[in-house]
């Protein structure tokens, strides 16, 4: 290779790497809205005496907005384009943080909490398919994972934000002042993800779906140099040609698998416990004895877990493929929570133990489950209706949000740490059964070799 080759290459991969940055935002601020009322949520509890069912109701508030913005993304996509979305949500994102701060009554409170998770479940769908939209195939995998690294930042982030706040004043400062503090942090960072994306291009298969191939051959150029530019946009011609655009199109027999897997993938990344953690670490550490600022720490030690474990995933992903880092995934975390739910059994919670089941847990999930599904689920369908199908799957993986955050304060009340905890045990076994059987491969395929092969099964 030249040297002008070699800087070609060197050049391509900055404006790679710029892209998914700015898309990985999304990512940012997905985590951020949705693990700050890990830290507000306690103090909201007091400050409204709210139930156990009505604290499910005010931590869950903006995932129900989550399933409207999942449901509605994917078509306005289809018909606007990626990128002009994802600016639509950095203004939704804004406005909650904001409003979320200001309320007198917990009415108030989940209006603007539902606002913003209209803007979270749009990100949620539209950042890593326009991350996988723009990504090199022998890179998409790594790429499409960094968003679900700046979910565990934003995650990571808040959790130390939250600390910082609580610390600032008293008990009673903070059920009354605190928690606005807390969620109005959000618009420092929805703004700079609205600004920095002007500084990205639309979708070049979005482009080349509406006529604008001259604008999608210079990006697919841009980011995979000109014989494979040119190269892909024939393959991504060819596939929409040959495809009918409709959702209905998705439901036949050729794409049944894929609808499954992506399904399945979405609904038990959730059901198997994390957002039970992410959510309710708090209250969690301080049921079984840890004082209030203890119970803070622990969660920043456990987003720093996250954090160091996504990091292992993304290394790993292109290399040992998405397949093998699942079926090892789940294993641990199989693992972890049979003894999570063993020490609150023998009634030993409060040891050191319950720290490091969980902390096992959150690793295990960040090097596999975490990214692995939001990677295939941009991988496995047709470009022509791929916003709607990732719609179709997002919806589903809130739904397994919404009911993990509505029903674990239920369920520990009711059931116990163990039985909740084994609960989320089984939904993990039955994913590791459904991997081995059921899912294929995508490493180092283009989005038109994985869309073809469905036509072969």
């Amino acid at each position: 290779m030249s040297l002008k080759d070699k800087n070609t290459v060197k050049a391509n991969l900055k404006y790679v790497y710029l892209i998914t940055a700015v898309a990985a935002l999304g990512g940012l601020l997905f985590g951020y809205d949705t693990a700050v009322i890990a830290g507000a949520i306690g103090f909201l509890q007091t400050k409204f005496q709210l139930s156990s069912a009505m604290t499910g109701w005010a931590a869950s508030s903006a995932i129900w907005g989550c399933l409207f913005g999942a449901m509605l993304a994917g078509y306005a996509s289809d018909r606007l384009g990626r990128k002009k979305v994802l600016l639509a949500t950095a203004v939704l994102f804004s406005f909650s943080a904001i409003g979320s701060a200001l309320p007198n009554t917990l009415t108030q409170f989940v209006a603007a909490r539902f606002i913003g998770g209209i803007g979270v479940g749009a990100a949620s769908m539209l950042s890593p398919l326009y991350i996988s939209e723009i990504a090199p195939a022998r890179m998409r995998g790594m790429l499409v994972s960094l968003y679900q690294l700046a979910i565990v930042l934003g995650i990571n982030f808040v959790y130390f934000v939250n600390l910082k706040i609580a610390n600032v004043g008293t008990e009673a400062w903070n059920i009354d002042t605190g928690w606005r503090y807390m969620l109005g942090s959000e618009v420092i960072p929805a703004l700079l993800f609205f600004i920095l994306l002007f500084l990205v291009p639309e979708s070049p298969r979005w482009l080349t779906l509406n006529g604008r191939e001259e604008e999608a051959t210079a990006i697919l150029e841009k980011v995979n140099g000109k014989e494979k530019g040119k190269q892909i946009l024939n393959e991504i011609k060819e596939t929409i040609i040959a495809e009918k655009g409709t959702l209905k199109e998705l439901f036949a027999t050729k794409l049944r698998r894929a609808l499954i897997i992506g399904l399945v993938l979405a609904l038990f990344s959730q059901i198997t416990g994390i957002n039970a953690i992410i959510y309710y670490a708090p209250e969690i550490f301080k049921n079984i004895g840890f004082g209030t600022d203890s119970a803070l720490q622990q969660t920043v030690i456990i987003g720093f877990v996250n954090t160091i474990f996504t990091f292992v995933a993304i290394y790993f992903i292109d290399k040992m493929g998405r397949r093998t880092l699942l079926l090892w995934g789940l294993s641990g975390m199989i693992i972890c929570l049979l003894g999570t739910g063993l020490v609150f059994y023998l009634g030993v919670s409060s040891s050191i133990w319950t720290l490091i089941f969980i902390l096992g847990f959150i690793a295990s999930f960040a090097s596999s489950l975490g990214p692995i599904p939001w990677v295939m689920m941009s991988e496995i369908f047709p470009t022509k209706i791929r916003g709607l199908a990732m719609s179709f799957a997002t919806m589903t993986l809130w739904l397994g949000v919404v009911a993990i955050t509505q029903f674990t304060p239920i369920m520990l009340d009711n059931l116990g740490g163990a039985y909740t905890f084994w609960i989320f045990m089984g939904n993990a076994v039955l994913l590791l059964i459904f991997v081995y059987k059921m899912v294929p491969e995508t490493k180092g395929r283009t989005l038109e070799e994985i869309e073809k092969s469905w036509n072969k099964n």
